[in-house]
């Protein structure tokens, strides 16, 4: 039982928003469409959905060819990230609504919308409107309305963005609850590498359109297969580094390492070196951290956390650090990188070395 897409492709005019995609996604799973904004999320999302059809390639639901299947004709829910509910009919009747098209029965219904709105917390607010409940009680009505069909794929597109700080964090410690409670094929499309590690489950990262990789997500964020995945998988982004590797040592502008962890097994050779910002240290962190010489060009304090950016060799740097860091802006500055945290990418892109699994507990 699952929702399969074999070559999947969707251009329009001389553009492909979708190209050869193939991707399984087995029932009873979270899956997460990660990428920034036009990387083909939403296209892939309507055409798993049956709201367009691909230019090229097939879509299987369990087995059953549903390439160009209406929606209407499919037993799929979707929330979009401005959700809608029938600001005049109660908490009750907007989750029943779909319910009611169908023509169930009047016990079915009433069983159905209590149990739904029991896994949705949304009991106590059934005699409710929209307009009388928070934000975060009203993105669950809509997902309540998408849930309580029964379907077997629901699709999400980007379904927390317009709540604020609280009410994300509130929901998305709910949402993988909610998903395993229900049984469908889930998939949640975001901009956010943070929401999708909270998510767990599987991801799939975009880029133009393409999956890049697929996998558990976790797995994902600590191999990605090439350059395109690990800066797709950043935020904030990837801190990046040219690079050659001889005499097991690892040289740049500016900097020398030892070709530790990892790294020591890559054959010879330039490279271009990647690491995360919370893997940019400001203090040094022992092991065989080497200390660098940056430049400070802004300091962002958030109270907990401060994210420093840093010119070095030409690039522009960020590192996260615990606590407030009010550094003098255009002063130098000694940081630290561990060589044990590394990726290395050869020159195609393709990854050659990631952090050793032992760094990785960290939050590789």
């Amino acid at each position: 039982m699952a929702l399969e897409l074999t070559g999947v492709t969707k251009t329009v005019g001389a553009r492909a928003h979708i190209a050869d995609v193939t991707l399984t996604l087995e029932t009873g799973t979270l899956n997460v469409l990660l990428g920034p904004t036009l990387a083909g999320k939403t296209s892939l999302l309507r055409l798993m959905a049956g709201l367009d059809v691909p230019t090229e390639g097939r879509i299987r639901m369990n087995g059953r060819d549903v390439t160009g299947v209406a929606v209407q004709r499919r037993n799929v829910a979707m929330v979009y990230q401005q959700f809608i509910n029938y600001p005049t009919l109660t908490v009750y009747e907007n989750i029943a609504s779909p319910l009611r098209v169908a023509g169930a029965a009047k016990a079915e219904i009433d069983r159905r919308v209590r149990e739904t709105a029991e896994l949705l917390r949304l009991a106590p607010m059934l005699e409710r409107t929209p307009l009388e409940l928070s934000g975060g009680q009203q993105q669950r009505t809509a997902l309540a309305r998408a849930l309580v069909k029964d379907a077997e794929l629901v699709l999400l597109d980007e379904p927390l963005a317009n709540l604020d700080y609280k009410l994300r964090e509130e929901l998305r410690a709910e949402l993988p609850r909610i998903f395993q409670e229900s049984g469908a094929i889930f998939v949640y499309a975001t901009t956010e590498p943070t929401e999708a590690l909270l998510l767990g489950g599987n991801t799939a990262t975009l880029h133009e359109g393409r999956v890049t990789q697929f996998g558990p997500t976790a797995e994902v964020y600590r191999q990605p297969v090439d350059l395109v995945t690990a800066r797709t998988f950043s935020d904030p982004p990837l801190n990046l580094l040219e690079a050659t590797k001889q005499d097991g040592r690892v040289r740049g502008d500016g900097f020398e390492l030892p070709a530790a962890g990892s790294l020591a097994a890559v054959p010879e050779g330039d490279y271009v070196l990647g690491f995360r910002p919370h893997h940019l240290y400001l203090t040094p962190p022992g092991g065989q951290a080497v200390p660098l010489t940056a430049t400070v060009a802004v300091t962002e304090i958030t109270g907990s956390e401060s994210f420093v950016h840093l010119d070095f060799a030409g690039r522009r740097w960020v590192a996260i650090a615990h606590g407030i860091h009010d550094l003098e802006i255009d002063a130098p500055t000694q940081v630290w990188i561990d060589p044990t945290r590394l990726f290395l990418f050869d020159a195609s892109g393709r990854l050659a070395a990631a952090p050793e699994r032992a760094a990785a507990r960290e939050t590789a």
